[in-house]
């Protein structure tokens, strides 16, 4: 029945697109083989999206899917692989270059599964996104209690970030440089915040600075959640960066993540938000795409559900594209299969633009849409 009711929904806001001779995803025809039956590869996001545009999703792994009942998805899924390359040019990893699991004892380095994606990416013509360097969540507990001196501290982070940045110079296109250092009401996280707490704000330009030195020629980026709109959080970001730029600081970029819901209203100021970064010479971008649901008894989404969801995933497209240079768009991840959304909102989920079978859903098809409608003067790329 669920699969049923997502082909349906699918195929009606496929109709427009159809008729100029794409064709949506048809449902596989079976599982676990390590292809995607009725797949369409001409018509794939990658080879939709304009030659200056990076459609990218994260790379499942580390993180909540070590306490689940499958192996790790990135080296284990055939099928997710495939889909991962044919659909996408830019990768993000989910959880393999977060501090605690990079980095699980202060001299011990965990660089296989990074290197993998890199090296994955490199075949498949992808770009990366590292995510991310200064942060206040998923540090490891030697960093978070370890009784170091502001010196010392100092010193990890450097060391951290040069080696890591360092390691991947000229592999990755972007790095989340400084991820969610802003409370909701546009204050500093000085509590949460191990780096800011210990060592003061100008730590941040620190870090920037380090990365720069490390890859001369990444993008380096802000990156947060709730910060579509213009509201105090977003305002904060705008005033800082302002403040780096007058003194020189290497910041290229400003990024939403865009952990969105349906019982919320959708940030319809998302464009003019991203536009005035824009205005202040930086890049910009969607980094985290999700859009989850609280779901109906009995798990499965209604129609207007799902055409809601595909309307939100279709305006933060249509208002990334519209900004000139919003030049990465990144969904946190694909398919329901591995979302994080049912681990941490357990009365939610259906967040990703595909089900737990691969099939898609009318977010999908919404997406192939605007990318099939970009704005003229992006043209479109082949693989």
């Amino acid at each position: 029945m669920k699969r049923v009711l997502r082909l349906a929904a699918a195929t009606c806001a496929a109709s427009a697109l159809l008729s100029t001779g794409a064709q949506a995803w048809a449902a596989p025809a079976g599982g676990g083989t390590g292809t995607a039956p009725g797949y369409d590869k001409q018509d794939t996001l990658r080879r939709l999206a304009p030659q200056d545009l990076v459609i990218g999703s994260a790379v499942a792994g580390g993180g909540h899917h070590v306490d689940m009942p499958y192996p790790d998805p990135f080296p284990n899924d055939a099928q997710y692989r495939e889909v991962l390359a044919e659909e996408f040019s830019s990768l993000s990893p989910e959880n393999q270059m977060k501090w605690e699991f990079l980095r699980p004892q202060r001299d011990v380095w965990n660089f296989g599964p990074a290197d993998e994606i890199v090296a994955f990416a490199r075949e498949n013509h992808q770009v990366v996104r590292g995510h991310t360097l200064l942060w206040h969540s998923q540090n490891p507990t030697w960093l978070e209690q370890g009784d170091f001196s502001p010196e010392e501290l100092r010193e990890i982070l450097r060391e951290h970030i040069q080696t890591v940045v360092g390691r991947y110079a000229g592999q990755i296109q972007q790095w989340d440089v400084a991820n969610e250092i802003f409370t909701d009401q546009g204050q500093l996280r000085t509590e949460e915040n191990i780096w800011i707490r210990e060592l003061g704000p100008g730590i941040i330009a620190d870090a920037f600075r380090w990365a720069h030195e490390a890859d001369p020629e990444a993008k380096l980026f802000f990156n947060d959640y709730g910060v579509e709109g213009v509201n105090p959080k977003s305002n904060a970001y705008y005033t800082l960066i302002q403040q780096l730029q007058a003194e020189g600081v290497p910041v290229d970029g400003f990024s939403v993540q865009g952990h969105l819901s349906i019982q919320y209203g959708f940030p319809g100021d998302l464009q003019r938000n991203l536009q005035r970064f824009d205005d202040l010479g930086l890049e910009t971008a969607v980094t985290e795409l999700d859009v989850r649901m609280v779901l109906p008894p009995g798990g499965e989404p209604t129609a207007e559900q799902l055409q809601k969801q595909a309307d939100y995933y279709g305006r933060t497209l249509e208002a990334c594209l519209a900004v000139e240079d919003c030049n990465s768009f990144t969904l946190w991840g694909f398919t329901d299969k591995y979302s994080w959304v049912p681990v941490f909102f357990p009365a939610e989920g259906e967040a990703t633009v595909m089900d737990e079978d691969f099939v898609p859903k009318p977010a999908y098809t919404r997406l192939q849409e605007e990318l099939a409608e970009a704005r003229p003067g992006r043209q479109v790329t082949e693989r």
